[in-house]
């Protein structure tokens, strides 16, 4: 803990709030949420269906803007930004589903970001290419379409092409939903090692209570409100 107060968090909740309204009701769905992440940690936020963990992965990926309080970006709150830019260059999102684009090879998904970001086609394939094999994947995958590789395969290619946004936040939502134990905890390794060997700051949203034993901090969603819990540590 000494650590984290010789530096500025990459990521910060002030006083967050989120309301959802319409003309016959308004429901608080986030209460004062109150939190400091910081660059090469990893962060578990559990909680049940509808207690507002969701909705609060939303406000840091800059998918809405609180209703009250702020999410501060390096400093910076989401409400002076872009947000598509923010999105595009600040976080990425790692999904239960994959979400990965179905007609177009592995190598492709991993360039799009890249070719959003300006590189050619030929630069982005080379980059693209490096990220494959950081996620410890055989190039040969990026030939070979989304249909035709495994769950923990297709999660991996949609964790390098998260990096290849070159987003220093990694927002993981139920990432080893659709896993099965072993490939769920690899997937959960990995992201551990991205943080602590390239200075990610990973947020895992998940209902799954094993990752609290393996990540560096952990909170908890209850009715909106989000309260900090003792982890174990990545190993």
């Amino acid at each position: 803990m000494e650590e984290k107060t010789l530096k500025e968090p990459i990521l910060r909740l002030d006083n967050v709030c989120y309301q959802y309204r319409n003309k016959y009701q308004s429901v608080d769905a986030v209460k004062g949420a109150t939190a400091e992440f910081y660059e090469g940690n990893t962060y578990a936020v559990i909680g049940k269906s509808g207690s507002g963990k969701s909705t609060l992965l939303s406000l840091i990926a800059g998918l809405a803007l609180p209703t009250d309080g702020q999410v501060l970006y390096r400093g910076v709150p989401t409400d002076d930004f872009d947000l598509d830019k923010y999105r595009r260059t600040n976080v990425a999102v790692v999904y239960q589903s994959f979400n990965l684009f179905p007609l177009m090879t592995c190598l492709e998904n991993v360039c799009f970001p890249l070719e959003l970001l300006g590189n050619s086609p030929k630069d982005a394939a080379v980059i693209a290419k490096e990220y494959i094999q950081h996620v410890n994947l055989p190039e040969s995958v990026g030939k070979r379409f989304p249909n035709m590789i495994s769950g923990g395969e297709k999660q991996r290619v949609g964790i390098a092409r998260a990096l290849a946004s070159g987003a220093k936040i990694i927002l993981a939502d139920e990432p080893t939903g659709n896993l099965d134990v072993a490939n769920g905890e690899k997937i959960v390794q990995l992201l551990c090692d991205l943080a602590h060997n390239d200075n990610y700051t990973v947020i895992i949203v998940t209902h799954d209570m094993s990752i609290t034993q393996v990540v560096d901090d952990v909170l908890q969603m209850s009715d909106g409100y989000l309260l900090p819990l003792v982890a174990e540590g990545c190993d």
